[in-house]
């Protein structure tokens, strides 16, 4: 069992994960547009094209099959779209793509989708605008009020967000968020909706939550593992509490029903006086899920026994909670290739 990580970028611990899961029965490969600490640790890796590139899905088929992988996992936002809309033609060459349908990620990628999804599918949510026309006359109008949430509509890591206490902030921040947007490899994403590339969202108050809802591969439904967030960084949960999931389970199971998601679907909600609003969703492994496998999951040693046509073993979610988890930074040397 060969595994290829796309994207892999500073996410070692993922491919630390995956070599630990395999117990050298296996390989993990690791994929980059450029050399970072991810491919140092694989046990071999590849140069790639840039996501968007014409060549990038093909670079990665052909090298797949040089190197006998028989599965391949994305871990960063931006070729989430690229290779869903891929799937057909990857898996075509016998390679499985541990990834939902592009119908799936782009409700996920496109956080106006998201909003939509979720009102039409009556699951909590803040307030959403994609014209700040509209928003400010539902100010005006006292249907919503400051602080506002400026945002990317395609946007992750935190890039180009800001909140606005009033409307002069709201003016120079959203014009702040479409430069760093157009400044940034957002736009590639953000020019399928040239017109509406920023949402604007009522800031919600309370205890953040980011929830690891855990599919099969045939989309059904196996466990929620829920973090409350407790200082984040870039995006990522930085410190965060493992928490019992009964309060979760409702929400993690319509989630997983309405969109039959692969293998996992990271959620961003808010307890709001009791009640569960969901503000972003994503199709990959996220920057929380290190918090469950210190927990006690493994969930790479379950897509490998998945892959190998193994059943479900809930000894891989064994979950502990009332942990207090926090990412630390280990300063590390890059051993750069001679070629690069």
């Amino acid at each position: 069992m060969n595994i290829l990580l796309t994207s892999a970028g500073r996410r070692s611990y993922l491919v630390k994960y995956f070599k630990e899961a395999l117990k050298g029965k296996g390989k993990v490969f690791a994929s980059n547009s450029v050399y970072t600490i991810g491919l140092q640790e694989a046990d071999a890796y590849f140069i790639s094209p840039l996501i968007y590139e014409d060549n990038y899905v093909q670079s990665l088929i052909d090298y797949c099959k040089s190197n006998s992988i028989n599965a391949m996992i994305s871990v960063f936002d931006i070729d989430l779209l690229v290779l869903s809309k891929a799937k057909e033609k990857i898996e075509a060459n016998g390679i499985k793509l541990l990834l939902s349908g592009d119908s799936v990620v782009e409700v996920c990628n496109d956080k106006w989708k998201t909003y939509e999804f979720l009102v039409k599918n009556e699951i909590a949510t803040p307030q959403t605008f994609k014209d700040i026309r509209l928003l400010k006359q539902s100010i005006h109008d006292k249907s919503i009020s400051y602080p506002i949430v400026i945002k990317p509509r395609w946007g992750m890591a935190s890039m180009g967000i800001y909140i606005a206490e009033n409307e002069r902030e709201l003016d120079v921040f959203y014009e702040k968020s479409v430069k760093e947007v157009n400044n940034s490899y957002l736009k590639f994403e953000s020019s399928l909706t040239p017109d509406d590339f920023i949402i604007f969202q009522e800031k919600l108050m309370g205890q953040e939550y980011g929830l690891d809802v855990i599919n099969d591969l045939k989309g059904e439904f196996v466990c929620v593992l829920p973090k409350s967030k407790l200082q984040m960084r870039a995006g990522e949960t930085d410190l965060g509490e493992t928490v019992n999931p009964i309060k979760f389970d409702g929400l993690a199971r319509k989630l997983s029903n309405l969109l039959k998601h692969e293998v996992i679907l990271s959620v961003d909600c808010f307890d709001v006086n009791g009640d569960l609003n969901v503000i972003e969703m994503n199709c990959r492994i996220s920057g929380h899920y290190p918090l469950s496998h210190l927990a006690g999951v493994n969930l790479p040693k379950q897509i490998i026994e998945w892959l190998s046509g193994g059943a479900t073993d809930l000894e891989n979610f064994n979950f502990r909670t009332g942990l207090f988890i926090t990412k630390d930074l280990i300063p590390v040397i890059l051993d750069l290739p001679s070629k690069i």
